[in-house]
């Protein structure tokens, strides 16, 4: 098939464009051909080595955005995905299905007013989870589009339903993990380390609580040697400077490094591999339904993890991947994390055996053959 990946989303790095990536070299592992649909204005951050073609209209960033200059953006958005709609309506003939990978309700309810939803072609929008407030938008949105039988919803869950709702053009799949493209795992056997590396990563937000997790870490009585690297990216000035504040509060404190940049490609790759586990302590309730991108690094690079109990119950109701503690207990925290890094060489062959069963379960080959069945068939599966 020739694939062609509608992408709007101009992010710094981070998991789309990773996610992008699985999209791009999975299908293209699969015998298709993939292209990119982007606007005009759009950079990309990695090379996927594949054709693009530009769009009238800008992409719209959030990037420090607020108040009303987000309600702006928000608009100016709607007004440009009319815009791209009817351009990729024009470019049906050039392809054989259509892929929106990052999408929300607004994209379906947005079809209402475009011809796109007349399309010959199977068109996939690829929702990375619902929360509770957002189904019933979401699902009356897919209601609305139910009689044009070549788009289809596909959810990134863990459930075969919404919250109880089912529906022919919804589709519901395991979201893949992430793995290391650009470098080689070593498929040595585990050596315990003299030291054990624990690493925080991701996008700083203040929401993280991230001066809390470092008094719990430095408080622990530990057995061990350990150390503690924080890597974050931020998209907000306000938390580029509070994030600034932190590591210059802590600076020169033994067992703690701090990195302030974002980190793509091989880069972000070698820094997950060069520590032992990893360290996911924000909470929050849309971790239960939005599938966490550092959860599934964890997986796919092998790593174990200490992360809250609302970030995807249903994945350690499955996989003892790592241990859990009770969302926003900062005292559970320090007790699971003392816990966790003293017993770690004595689990860590319990964990390594259930990463490697849920690696394979959410592999992104898995996953590209679940998403190709829903574009060729449309059956659920």
């Amino acid at each position: 098939m020739r694939l062609a990946i509608f992408e709007n989303i101009m992010t710094p790095g981070g998991h789309e464009v990773e996610f992008d990536r699985i999209l791009v070299e999975e299908f293209r592992g699969l015998g298709h051909e993939v292209e990119f649909y982007v606007p005009q204005n759009f950079t990309f951050q990695f090379d996927y080595q594949t054709p693009v073609h530009r769009l009238k209209g800008d992409a719209v960033t959030y990037t420090n955005s607020r108040g009303l200059k987000k309600i702006f953006a928000t608009a100016k958005r709607e007004i440009n995905r009319q815009r791209w709609y009817s351009q990729l309506f024009d470019a049906k003939k050039n392809f054989d299905a259509l892929i929106v990978p990052t999408s929300t309700y607004r994209y379906l309810r947005a079809l209402n007013h475009s011809d796109l939803k007349k399309i010959s072609v199977p068109l996939i929008f690829i929702l990375h989870g619902i929360n509770p407030a957002e189904a019933p938008k979401f699902l009356a949105a897919a209601d609305n589009l139910s009689e044009n039988k070549n788009i289809k919803a596909v959810v990134l869950t863990f459930s075969d339903n919404i919250f109880g709702e089912r529906r022919d053009n919804i589709f519901t799949i395991y979201p893949p993990t992430y793995t290391a493209r650009d470098i080689n795992i070593p498929n040595s056997s585990f050596l315990i380390p003299n030291c054990l590396k624990v690493g925080f990563f991701g996008q700083y937000r203040r929401e993280k609580n991230l001066r809390g997790l470092l008094e719990v870490f430095l408080k622990g009585n530990y057995t061990r040697k350990v150390e503690l690297l924080v890597q974050g990216s931020t998209m907000h000035e306000e938390d580029a400077e509070d994030f600034e504040k932190i590591i210059r509060q802590y600076q020169g404190v033994e067992g703690l490094s701090f990195l302030h940049k974002g980190l793509i490609g091989a880069e972000w790759q070698r820094a997950i591999l060069n520590v032992d586990a990893l360290l996911m302590p924000y909470s929050s309730p849309r971790y239960r339904y939005h599938w966490g991108g550092m959860l599934f690094t964890a997986i796919g690079f092998g790593k174990p993890v200490v992360a809250s109990d609302d970030m995807n119950p249903e994945v350690f109701d499955l996989y003892r991947v790592g241990e859990t503690f009770q969302s926003g207990n900062l005292d559970d925290l320090a007790r699971v994390l003392e816990s966790f890094i003293n017993d770690f060489d004595k689990n860590f062959l319990v964990y390594e055996k259930n990463l490697r069963a849920a690696g394979e379960d959410f592999s992104p080959k898995s996953f590209a053959k679940r998403l190709e069945k829903i574009i060729l068939e449309g059956s659920n599966g």
